[in-house]
């Protein structure tokens, strides 16, 4: 695998491609992870696509970037385990957003950790940012424990932030200075 600010010895981030459709349909679907991504209804299989062919890959002028995480191909077959997004990327103030996400049979493995650490080094190195930030529903201790490891800092509390239809969560912020 080479060496560059998107990849490491065991994973790569890269741009999205027409062949992840099939992938980001059922990841983008999936009403498991709607809460997180504030989603309340599924996308078209026609709206992924457009998606992915009209993609502006430039932050700058697309304000967002998505990129998937993948692992070295065996055997012919690369494995897509994921997608982390930059995202409401402000240039003035040198700070982007960011969304992590990880298919369920590939959680638990260290991925997240090691996607994040590509990240955040291609934030500062690569866009030259002065910090990222996230939000944590307070349930979501995953996450929390995820982006505490790598550094994040809470610094703000959202109280009764998310309506999960059964009770309402706090929302937790998250910042990272480089």
């Amino acid at each position: 695998m080479t060496n560059s600010l998107l990849s490491s010895a065991i994973m790569t981030l890269r741009a999205v491609e027409p062949s992840d459709v099939d992938m980001l349909l059922r990841w983008e679907n999936n009403t498991e992870v709607w809460k997180v991504s504030n989603t309340f209804t599924p996308f078209s299989r026609f709206e992924i696509e457009e998606y992915v062919l009209n993609a502006k890959r430039d932050i700058f002028s697309a304000r967002q970037l998505r990129l998937m995480i993948a692992l070295p191909e065996e055997k012919g077959v690369s494995d897509t385990i994921g997608t982390i997004d930059l995202f409401e990327f402000e240039p003035v103030h040198l700070r982007a957003g960011v969304g992590i996400m990880i298919a369920k049979e590939f959680r638990g493995k260290g991925y997240a950790a090691e996607a994040l650490r590509i990240l955040v080094q291609y934030a500062s190195e690569g866009l030259h940012l002065s910090q990222l930030f996230c939000n944590i529903s307070s349930d979501n201790l995953v996450s929390i424990h995820l982006f505490e490891t790598i550094g994040f800092i809470r610094c703000g509390q959202k109280k009764q932030w998310i309506n999960t239809g059964e009770e309402w969560l706090d929302e937790y912020m998250y910042q990272l200075i480089l």
